[in-house]
């Protein structure tokens, strides 16, 4: 999947890591209390081997791109797109974020905004 500001996403860089999928909007009220967490936990727990993919459900890439500057968000996202239907549905609401384990299982689905101790939370799927 193309990266909002270049480079590519590849399902293999998840594989057998913990994935957090955080789908979210620049017109989002939510996500903009809630995109900081989510920075902050990718930067603390990324060496531990969290991979953090945000989705934007943007119409186009150009706003997803000016909100992520504005706020120096830096965990890979990308743009929601048709052919990503399939694999990765587009959620009924922003923000949700849902949470992968090492194996391939979905651990959690979250719909809505999460709390800052909730998102921080999130670290406790690298222990097992």
């Amino acid at each position: 999947m193309p990266l909002l500001e270049g480079g590519t996403f590849r399902a293999a860089e998840a594989e057998g890591r913990v994935l957090v999928i955080y789908w979210w909007a620049s017109w989002c009220p939510f996500c903009a209390e809630m995109s900081p967490h989510v920075e902050k936990l990718w930067r603390e727990q990324r060496e531990r081997g969290l991979v953090v993919l945000g989705i934007s459900t943007d119409k186009t890439a150009a706003p997803a791109i000016a909100y992520r500057r504005r706020r120096d968000l830096t965990f890979p996202s990308v743009l929601h797109d048709a052919k990503m239907e399939p694999m990765l549905p587009k959620p009924k609401a922003v923000p949700t974020t849902w949470v992968r384990a090492r194996d391939g299982r979905v651990l959690e689905v979250i719909p809505g905004q999460m709390f800052p101790e909730d998102v921080a939370e999130l670290a406790k799927h690298l222990r097992g």
